[in-house]
């Protein structure tokens, strides 16, 4: 419009130069214009696309109504911080004011509001942001925001606005649009996501802004800004609409109109956001950058909780699809012949955290059989990302136990697709995926060895079948051999194919080929270990070092089969070299022979009689075996006559115990165990880098922590070594004699774990009994369970472990460690806590059959004996986590039942029961209950802990269990006495409490506080999920108006949650209705149900005042509930004393209005709290205003912070104004009505801070009326006794006002005490204005 040329008529130059206005331009035309219907209608087109190209819309209706006015003005109703909003204001007003505006234009009023509102809604954005890229509102923005959508839904509501109009204005202004905007329009109705994007004209420019949104917003979800709840939501509902409309099925007839941009735009975007997820890790995101937290933040939408409402529809199954796919084929840049160099770096270890974490998310979705069949369907139609499908193979194998099984089987069909039409790519696959599962080991898949020899080393192969087949296998070996390792070259040859005599030059070329690159990698095949895993990622083992591996292992077999291995037969044909040089040296090592020759012996004299040992060599042996027993040094430590000075510290190690384990077999050996024990513990300290000083250093305390344990890679590797070999030895030394009879090697052994090393033992023993219990081997559960008892048997030798900070004063011994380690959480740990402590108390039964039960009994920790009383069982019971339990959610409910009431109740209490007494278990239930909340084990580290009752979703069932026990006590007792009792004792969970509270540190010290607030809040959760009666009884009698429950509540309030569970005044709202609702039902079931209500509530006025206010601030939403249940059972008004809270709110409400306020109702305290909650909850800067109303206007503190001490000053100007001393409320006893009010509504921890209030509102006051009264002096001497304690003690408890001195609130005259400067401190009014005698007077009398 700014080019737009007119002429001066048409300009709006009047007659004398007058600028008219746009209407009497209009109506002139008009006029001189005849009726034309085709003319109007083509003016109103024009009018319409001029208003919407308008670019100040404002600027557009200014002109129509000439000179600024006050009647349209949008800006003011969406401005939150204008009085005029409610006065002068309306959306009716603002409506019909458009509608007269849209007439005079002659255009629809829609499309005009519809302009004014995206105008308005650009302003609100445009405002100063916090970030570079802001997606949020601000507070002030979200508030204008909310006032416009208010004025938009009037608008919908009364068909006066456009959404195509308004979605089409808004796209004018996308730069500045902020994403929160957006979806506030969409979740209030005023504009759907999908009408938005699907008017706008460019798709592709709508899916790049979103994604540019959607990442910032991610960004700032995960660096935790002030609105994450806000951001969570939006990313949630956008998830979800885009999932939703992206990916619902395109046969739903249901939909009569199916709008083609939306699920373009969503499957779009969601593209993006993974595309730029995946390009950042295979860029290699720093941790904890931008990117970082926006990839993590994303990948999270693919949790259940992030879908919300979709997850029950099939759209999110094929989101999940479509994104594996893409994960899949992304960015293909990797050959075959690069995977297969690589893959070995692609494990499920090795590859990056959120992409593993983003697999286990799909595969909640997936099940194992459509996960392997999508895999087998992209690979065969599409290119690849060889990375990510590997690393997807190994996460299968890892996560899902029944993929071993699915992987197996569509492996054999791509071989035998490649075998039947000589498919490369099927083989290259197959080789591919058989790899990437072989290298997370045997528990996942099988080996790649076991698998190559199953494949191709029988006439069954695939290979067999024809010469065709022969050479397509060669040739692929061959074409493999430039790209790979040495590993699987080595399984190769040592286990090659089988093929027919006619055809072994194939076989001899390519072993020829595959030697001569192991040779380039300078790899010798002959140094190759008989039983080395040959499938492994790790690095070639040194050949001395295998050797002793490989003569355990073939010594083991012979033990079980009595024949020599078939592994070491074909060595000493087929691989001499390593044989000779390595296998019989290292079986051959000199040592004294035992008297009744053991395993390695007898293996031994089997090879020589079948030729297997060299004469020369065996001779050599011989001769060195004599030797040793004719040197007692070494016959006493057993060791090789001339050790390698080039050993590592745990190659010696491992080699003293390989040792130790051929010689236990003989209980008569005990003189050489034991001295080849002590070579252990040296060389351990070797191996630890100790010195022996270390060893004599004496360790007071052990800290260990149970959920998270660390160990040092060394000490790691040196524990592994110590606890395997327990292990073997015990399962080598059974095989021999029982327990009783295998002498003390087990106990010697233990010994060399109880130095500086056993920090490190029950570190390792931590983690594998707590965090990987379920996945020991049998052999390695019956070893640790031995270990256990004979660590249970030194108790008194070893030292106390604190195991967190549960307890940190307190230590456990170590034989009770194993109570915290062994857990029935889940059916797997329930399981391998039946197996640990079985095996232990079987092995302790026979080890120390001949001894008495004392000494069984103190080999054994309580823990592991497992006899339930009624409060262990209680114990085990909260641990269990029901997603992973071995029962349903009935079988527990059932097993619960059969427990309490059939076993443990009836059970007398010597035995572990409860006499049949209710109250006695529901008494042990609760004490239970709060015992596990603030023990370690009730800690969760999962990321729904802090959702679930004393963090375990287990405890819920508990507490249902507590519920039913508490109704049947309460239906066992007469109404007018609780519980079985006389009236005065009142409900058994008070005296619980008051127990346990009293058995609480005392104190100001931030720990005591934290602990007995965390006490406190169980007590209140326990109460809350109790029936109400519990608070206050079932009905109250004439004869004892306040049932003694009532009492017990009462100061539970007074003395704990007062400081504890309040805050401002008043207790919470849950336990303030939980208390309302008992006090009406046991009303109700009296005589006179309003007169007992009001005796009780006046009487809380001075029992328990605080129960009132906490009524005053939730009466809005506890009156509707107690006016319901009143009128169910009464038709007469609600009883005076609630119509009085109910009156002190009116009154608070009339008073913050604009209208004259009424009269304060009676009594005048409670009008008072119900007022300074209304004032609470006005805007702050509301305040001073609503302060004027009490004739207490002061000026504006000149800082911040004194804001709160300036209000507080203004009320005490007040009084002083009103002729009211302020000193009484310095002097507060329970001798005194006001005192006693307000001691018993404030925290302790406030009124100790009374005298630095009071020094700091001296300095607010600008006259001496205060100091000039006769209390002052004696007030001031008090607050600065109070002061110095505070400061020097933290306590003021040791100083308070006499008897008898308190002041009362009455107006009174004061002797001046002659102080001018208004701003002197008390010192200088004491130095100035005081005698000596008469300070020294003050200040015995305040003492």
């Amino acid at each position: 419009m700014a080019g737009l040329q007119v002429p001066n008529s048409a300009s709006g130059q009047g007659p004398g130069g007058r600028r008219r206005s746009w209407a009497e331009l209009l109506a002139g035309r008009l006029k001189r214009q005849k009726c034309n219907p085709e003319r109007a209608q083509k003016l109103k087109d024009s009018a319409v696309r001029l208003l919407r190209s308008h670019q100040d819309l404002t600027a557009l209706l200014l002109e129509v109504e000439g000179p600024p006015c006050k009647k349209l003005s949008l800006s003011k109703l969406i401005d939150c911080d204008s009085s005029e909003i409610y006065a002068n204001h309306s959306s009716s007003f603002i409506g019909s004011t458009l509608q007269d505006q849209a007439s005079r234009l002659g255009v629809p009023v829609g499309v005009l509001s519809a302009g004014m509102v995206a105008s308005s809604v650009g302003q609100v954005c445009t405002a100063a942001a916090e970030t570079s890229h802001p997606v949020l509102l601000t507070v002030e923005q979200r508030k204008k925001l909310s006032s416009l959508l208010e004025f938009a839904q009037y608008l919908l509501a009364h068909s006066m606005f456009s959404r195509l109009s308004f979605c089409q204005e808004l796209w004018k202004i996308q730069n500045s649009l902020l994403l929160e905007v957006v979806w506030h329009l969409h979740v209030q109705g005023i504009v759907s996501l999908e009408e938005l994007l699907e008017s706008h004209p460019d798709m592709h420019a709508v899916g790049a802004w979103l994604f540019r949104n959607l990442c910032c917003l991610c960004e700032q979800i995960e660096a935790s800004c002030q609105h994450a709840d806000v951001a969570r939501a939006m990313l949630s509902d956008f998830v979800q609409m885009f999932v939703l409309r992206g990916f619902q099925k395109n046969s739903d007839l249901r939909r009569t109109v199916e709008p083609e941009k939306m699920p373009q735009v969503a499957v779009d975007v969601l593209q993006r956001m993974l595309i730029f997820a995946l390009d950042a890790l295979a860029a290699g995101v720093q941790e904890e950058s931008s990117t970082h937290k926006t990839v993590r933040c994303w990948f999270g939408v693919f949790s259940g909780h992030m879908l919300g409402s979709v997850i029950s529809t099939d759209s999110p199954k094929r989101f999940f699809s479509h994104t594996l796919t893409q994960i899949l084929t992304h960015s293909p840049l990797l050959k075959a012949s690069d995977a297969v160099q690589m893959q070995r770096e692609w494990s499920f270890a090795r590859t990056h955290p959120l992409l593993t974490a983003l697999y286990r998310r799909l595969f909640v979705m997936l099940s194992p059989e459509e996960l392997v069949g999508h895999l087998q369907e992209v690979l065969e139609t599409q290119e690849v990302h060889w990375q990510r499908v590997l690393s997807l193979v190994s996460a299968l194998v890892v996560c899902f136990p029944e993929a071993q099984q699915l992987l197996g089987d569509w492996v054999a069909r791509l071989m035998a697709q490649a075998f039947e039409s000589c498919q490369l790519d099927s083989m290259v696959t197959a080789f591919l995926v058989v790899r990437q599962a072989a290298l997370e080991g045997p528990s996942a898949f099988q080996s790649y060895a076991d698998w190559f020899k199953a494949s191709f080393g029988s006439t069954r192969g695939y290979h067999g079948c024809s010469k065709k087949a022969l050479v397509f296998l060669f040739t692929f070996l061959s074409d493999l051999v430039p790209f790979e390792s040495p590993r699987y070259l080595q399984v190769h040859i040592l286990h090659p194919p089988l093929v027919p005599s006619k055809y072994r030059s194939l076989l001899t070329d390519y072993i020829s080929l595959a030697k001569t690159r192991l040779a380039d990698l300078k790899v010798s095949i002959e140094s190759m270990g008989l039983y080395e895993d040959l499938s492994s990622a790790g690095d070639i083992t040194e050949p001395h070092s295998q050797a002793l591996q490989d003569v355990e292992k073939a010594i083991m077999v012979f033990e079980h089969t009595g024949k020599i291995p078939v592994t070491v037969m074909e060595a000493s044909i087929f691989r001499r070299p390593y044989y000779v040089s390595h296998f019989l040296p290292a079986l051959l090592t000199p040592r004294v022979l035992p008297k009744v020759p053991d395993s390695r012996v007898a293996f031994i004299e089997s090879l020589k009689r079948a030729d297997k040992i060299p004469p020369s060599l065996y001779s050599t042996y011989c001769q060195a075996c004599s030797a040793a027993e004719e040197k007692p040094g070494d016959a006493a430590l057993g060791v090789r006559a001339e050790p390698s000075s080039a050993e590592e510290p745990l190659e010696q190690l491992t080699a003293a115990l390989v040792e130790l384990r051929s010689s236990m077999t003989d209980p008569s050996q005990s003189d050489v165990i034991s001295a080849q024990v002590a070579v252990i513990s040296e060389r351990l300290r070797a191996a630890l880098g100790h010195n022996e000083d270390d060893s004599s250093a004496e360790i007071s305390k052990i800290q260990l922590s149970i959920n998270a344990p660390r160990l040092e890679p060394r000490e790691y590797t040196a524990v592994d070594l110590l606890l395997t070999s327990f292990c073997q030895n015990l399962m080598a030394a059974s095989s021999v004699a029982p327990p009783e009879r295998q002498g003390p090697w087990a106990t010697l052994f233990m010994r060399t774990m109880c130095g500086c090393v056993l920090p490190a033992v029950l570190t390792r023993l931590c983690q594998l009994l707590h965090h990987q219990g379920p996945s020991l081997s049998a052999p390695h559960v019956l070893g640790l369970a031995a270990l256990a008892v004979h660590l249970g048997e030194s108790r008194s030798a070893l030292p106390e472990v604190d195991v967190g900070p549960s307890a940190p004063d307190a230590g456990l011994p170590v034989p009770a460690l194993f109570d915290s380690l062994l857990t029935c959480r889940t059916r797997d740990s329930l399981l391998f806590c039946l197996k640990f402590c079985t095996a232990a108390i079987s092995y302790s039964l026979c080890k120390f059959s001949s001894q008495s039960r004392d000494i069984l009994h103190s080999c054994l920790s309580p823990g592991l004996i497992k006899k339930l009383t009624y409060q262990d069982w209680l114990h085990l019971e909260l641990e269990i986590q029901p997603e992973a339990d071995a029962l349903s959610d009935t079988e527990r409910q059932d097993f619960h039942q059969w427990a309490i009431y059939e076993h443990f109740l009836p059970k007398s209490s010597a035995s572990g029961g409860c006499d049949g007494d209710l109250e006695a278990a529901c008494t042990v239930l609760v004490n239970a209950l709060m015992d596990f909340h603030h023990s370690s084990r009730s800690y969760d580290h999962s990321e729904n802990s802090n959702l679930v009752f004393g963090g375990r979703t287990g405890n819920e069932d508990i507490i249902s269990r507590l519920q039913e026990m508490v109704a049947d006590l309460e239906l066992q007792q007469d109404p007018s006495v609780p519980l079985g009792h006389t009236p005065s004792q009142g409900h058994f969970l008070f005296g619980i409490f008051c127990r346990r509270l009293q058995a609480l540190t005392s104190g100001w010290n931030v720990a005591a506080r934290l602990q007995r607030q965390r006490e406190l809040l169980m007590y209140k959760r326990i109460l809350l999920r109790l029936p109400s009666s519990v608070l206050c009884g079932s009905s109250f009698q004439a004869e004892q108006p306040i049932t003694a429950r009532c009492e017990q509540f009462f100061h539970l309030v007074n003395s704990e949650m007062r400081n504890f569970c309040s805050h401002g005044g008043a207790l919470t709202q849950d336990i303030t209705a939980h208390f309302f609702r008992g006090l009406l039902n046991a009303c109700l079931r009296s005589r006179d149900p309003s007169l007992t209500v009001d005796f009780i509530l006046a009487k809380c006025q001075t029992k328990c005042p605080l129960i009132l206010t906490s009524a005053l601030l939730w009466w809005p939403s506890l009156e509707p509930v107690l006016l319901c249940q009143w009128r169910r059972h009464c038709q007469s008004p609600l009883p005076r004393e609630l119509q009085k809270l109910q009156g002190g709110r009116q009154f608070a409400s009339d008073f913050l209005s604009p209208d004259a306020a009424s009269p304060a109702p009676n009594p005048a305290w409670l009008s008072a709290a119900a007022l300074h909650f209304a004032i609470q909850q006005v805007r702050e800067e509301n305040i001073r205003k609503q302060l004027t109303k009490l004739d207490c206007e002061r000026e504006e503190s000149a800082t911040d912070p004194s804001k709160a001490l300036d209000v507080c000053a203004a009320v005490l100007e007040c009084l002083e104004k009103r002729k009211i001393s302020w000193l009484a409320l310095f002097q507060l006893t329970e001798s005194d009505r006001l005192g006693r009010l307000l001691l018993r509504v404030a925290p302790d921890q406030h009124t100790r801070l009374l005298p630095f209030t009071f020094y700091s509102l001296l300095s607010c006051f600008h006259d001496d009326a205060a100091i000039r009264e006769e209390a002052f002096l004696h007030v001031a001497v008090d607050m600065y006794l109070r002061l110095v304690q505070l400061f020097v003690a933290g306590d003021t408890s040791t100083v308070s006002p006499p008897a008898g001195r308190s002041l009362e609130l009455q107006g009174q005259a004061g002797q001046p005490c002659g102080i001018d400067n208004k701003s002197s401190s008390f010192s200088a009014a004491v130095n100035t204005s005081v005698p000596e005698k008469e300070l020294l007077t003050h200040s015995r009398a305040a003492g």
